[in-house]
């Protein structure tokens, strides 16, 4: 789960890490309102929306010398007209391709006189099973770019959790941001402040970019955060920030139902249970001349209501042209899914070609089931045959 640049900020703030005086607005006159509690002259508006880049970003309503999506105001008149060319307008960064996203959400900060800008970041290192703090002296900056061109100027400080972050960490991350005397001991605190944030809030990620130095100071000026969605049960206050709006509405339902769905680009929507195989089914149907439309695990368990909602959701996408799904019976019994894909496909009035490969527990029951439905459900012996099958099915019907 992703949430706002301001939500991030309130919660990094509650964990002692410097942040400079922000107010959320959710229309021009919140907008004017907040920079008058804020001291000016100098004020930074910036739009709100779960994509990075947003300063070098355009809007799509706007001429192509419009500013971006983070402007500078010296004066509230200045913040007025920025919120009005930026509320309800579509922003289109790098990250979030040509369609862009609507901005439906400003903060209005103080403005900071920058020294030096730092990227730093911490996030789930898989590879090493431990926590890692990446930092580097290339703030404000894409640290992709970073990573390609100078990719020494990148360091990666890994903590074991069962250890958790030591003096040595705070050491190590000041030496490779080269800070000296009191600035590379803000730097020793904030590492500490920001390992307990990100253990404490059950983070996947925290990015600050750039960590800024004004007047002696470090100030988080941007931050990113994202968090383990399995870990949400333990935290209720953090399930309420999420901003459905800036999510994929099939993906928002596909939640609803326990479903996991990311939407793809290719035209033949997948239905599999676990997430190897789920991979696996997109890769050999790649490797037969098409494209998956869609990731969809329907989980271990999944009952006939589950895989109706399932079927609605990839039909939901007017680019899917057939559908293959592919379950290995252990926990879910072949029969249940075979009943679930029935009724589905009565239910959907289903109009596409549909291959469905079953294996494991109850394997011949589901096959029965699917070969007595009347519907035209072409079954599939293995994964290989599943996707040729469901490839020429589609270029039959196209």
């Amino acid at each position: 789960m992703n949430i706002h640049e301001y939500q991030a900020k309130e919660l990094l703030a509650k964990h002692g890490l410097p942040v400079p005086r922000g107010i959320a607005a959710l229309s021009v006159e919140e907008a004017v309102e907040a920079a008058r509690q804020l001291p000016g002259p100098l004020y930074v508006v910036k739009s709100q929306i779960h994509a990075g880049g947003r300063g070098k970003g355009r809007f799509k309503e706007l001429g192509p010398d419009a500013k971006g999506g983070v402007r500078l105001a010296r004066s509230i008149e200045e913040v007025e007209s920025h919120a009005r060319e930026m509320l309800g307008n579509t922003l289109v960064t790098v990250q979030t391709g040509d369609e862009g996203k609507q901005v439906n959400r400003l903060y209005v900060t103080d403005g900071v006189d920058i020294g030096k800008e730092y990227y730093l970041s911490m996030l789930v290192d898989r590879a090493s099973g431990r926590v890692a703090m990446i930092a580097s002296t290339e703030g404000g900056m894409s640290i992709e770019d970073v990573a390609h061109e100078t990719p020494e100027k990148i360091v990666t400080i890994t903590i074991d959790p069962a250890q958790g972050f030591m003096p040595h960490h705070g050491r190590a991350l000041a030496y490779g941001l080269k800070l000296d005397g009191d600035l590379a001991k803000q730097a020793q605190k904030l590492g500490r402040q920001l390992y307990d944030a990100f253990h404490a809030l059950d983070c996947e990620m925290i990015e600050i970019n750039p960590l800024a130095e004004s007047n002696g100071t470090l100030m988080v000026l941007d931050t990113k955060m994202s968090f383990d969605g399995n870990a949400l049960f333990r935290h209720p206050e953090l399930a309420d920030l999420r901003d459905v709006t800036e999510e994929d509405p099939a993906e928002v339902e596909a939640s609803e139902h326990d479903l996991a769905y990311i939407k793809l680009d290719g035209n033949i929507g997948c239905m599999v249970n676990g997430a190897g195989l789920a991979m696996a089914t997109m890769d050999i149907i790649k490797l037969n001349g098409a494209f998956p439309a869609n990731f969809l695990d329907v989980g271990g368990g999944a009952s006939r209501e589950k895989v109706t909602a399932a079927f609605k959701i990839i039909l939901k996408d007017p680019a899917v042209e057939g559908i293959l799904v592919n379950i290995f019976g252990g926990i879910m019994k072949c029969d249940v899914i075979a009943d679930g894909i029935v009724a589905a496909a009565k239910d959907v009035n289903l109009s596409v070609p549909l291959v469905v490969r079953l294996e494991g527990t109850n394997v011949e029951q589901g096959k029965a089931i699917l070969d007595n439905s009347g519907l035209a459900i072409v079954s599939a012996d293995d994964l290989g045959d599943a996707a040729r099958k469901i490839v020429a099915e589609v270029r039959k019907a196209a």
